[in-house]
């Protein structure tokens, strides 16, 4: 499966290397009065780069705080820093996406920065971040992480190449499950023997063709009680995408991959697939590439409605923290104007402030994908996992195998959702 895999919504790339890396030149080591401030994340090297540069200037004007970072593998991070905390060698500051922060948040492991952002509110202006994001980011009326990122799983990547050679007219923001369907069968070919050679469309994200049909994974994303698999809206959407590969032979199976020796990405770059929805992450690795291509939103179905799932990143500070002063100061700068400005100009996210996201370095950036602006819209249609403690137990463990045996057309929708409601009603009734 491509990006999201089940966990990763975002910045997922898996390093195994342990880093430090410390930030700030100009706090010499052992400096006295100088507060290290110790911050856990995932991610690629460039993106240790574009931090690092990014607080770099803030880093030369604060010589009283000294921030080393630590890079922790995505795979494990949550058992990770859970074992430092209970060792008492935990950072100060952790990064979170939007799925591990219900781990976080529920553990009470987290400070709660309410406090820090209602006395300083000229360092920190709330209303500048998108609301959606700082509303997954506060639990029980209190804000536990400062986010840096949105993202919607909303970008249906086009090849310009293989719709000019087919002769079909690129997709549009307004269009609906309909159009989608009928471009991904058009833009699909096959060879003499009948293998296919060219798919119309792939993604992973499943979820979309639920919550884009009305349906909904729980019945109440803040506090699930019950699960909505077994909604019709939802077994109808998830029909659709599992036909997408099963009936329509449109999107390629995780056979189809390994027949072509390659990942979903390379075979959209190379025109093997037309139309790729994944999320704005993607856009620096097709950047690399010498093709022509964009974004546009993913569909509306033939009612008229639009969703899709989401994630997004923030920083948070552990109550274990001994220099939450300092800690705050740092968040203000991983999350400040200048950082998100740098994340959004080398197309690895959406600013989850505001004004950044609609300033020159990202709406109104040039670079690929040119259509990006439609994301500050999409946001408004955006839909997070469910804030369960076992949400993510319940997607590996009992989701999971049901939806593949939906995907490889072993069982239809209705039946695996119908088979799957009870069990996953009786894990969401338990709260540890």
């Amino acid at each position: 499966m491509s990006k999201k895999s089940w966990a990763a919504k975002g910045f997922s790339i898996l390093l195994t290397i342990f880093v430090l890396v410390g930030c700030g030149s100009p706090v010499e080591p052992g400096r006295r009065g100088a507060d290290e401030v110790k911050v856990s994340f995932w991610g690629t090297p460039e993106e240790i780069g574009i931090i690092t540069e990014a607080l770099a200037p803030w880093q030369a004007e604060h010589p009283e705080i000294k921030i080393v970072f630590e890079h922790t593998p995505y795979t494990g991070y949550i058992s990770k820093i859970l074992t430092r905390i209970a060792g008492g060698a935990a950072p100060d500051i952790i990064a979170t996406e939007v799925d591990y922060f219900v781990t976080f948040a529920t553990k009470g492991v987290l400070e709660d920065l309410t406090p820090y952002e209602t006395s300083d509110p000229k360092g920190f202006d709330k209303s500048d971040f998108f609301p959606q994001i700082i509303d997954r980011f506060t639990y029980q009326g209190k804000l536990l992480a400062v986010p840096r990122d949105i993202a919607p799983f909303a970008c249906v990547f086009y090849n310009k190449k293989v719709f000019d050679e087919a002769k079909l007219p690129y997709p549009t923001d307004d269009w609906t499950w309909s159009d989608m369907l009928r471009l991904a069968r058009e833009l699909t070919k096959k060879d003499s023997a009948g293998r296919v050679t060219q798919y119309g469309f792939y993604t992973w994200a499943w979820e979309n063709f639920i919550y884009g049909n009305g349906g909904g994974l729980v019945d109440n994303v803040k506090k699930p009680t019950r699960t909505l698999l077994d909604d019709d809206r939802s077994i109808m959407g998830l029909q659709f995408y599992a036909d997408l590969s099963n009936l329509y032979e449109a999107m390629p199976t995780p056979t189809a991959f390994m027949n072509f020796g390659m990942g979903a990405d390379r075979m959209f770059a190379n025109g093997r697939i037309a139309m790729f929805l994944s999320g704005i992450w993607e856009a620096p690795q097709f950047r690399n590439y010498s093709f022509e291509w964009d974004v546009v939103m993913f569909p509306k179905n033939d009612k008229g409605i639009r969703a899709f799932g989401t994630g997004g990143t923030g920083y948070a500070i552990l109550k274990s923290s001994k220099h939450k002063k300092a800690a705050w100061e740092v968040i203000k700068a991983l999350t400040g104007p200048e950082g998100q400005r740098q994340f959004a100009k080398r197309g690895l996210a959406q600013p989850a402030r505001i004004s950044v996201a609609e300033s020159d370095a990202f709406a109104g950036d040039t670079a690929a994908p040119a259509n990006k602006k439609m994301l500050n819209k999409a946001v408004q249609y955006s839909v997070f996992s469910p804030f369960h403690p076992k949400w993510r137990e319940i997607e590996e463990k009992y989701i999971r195998p049901k939806l593949d045996l939906i995907f490889s057309g072993k069982k239809t929708a209705a039946e695996a959702a119908r088979e799957l409601a009870p069990e996953v009603n009786a894990q969401l009734a338990q709260t540890e």
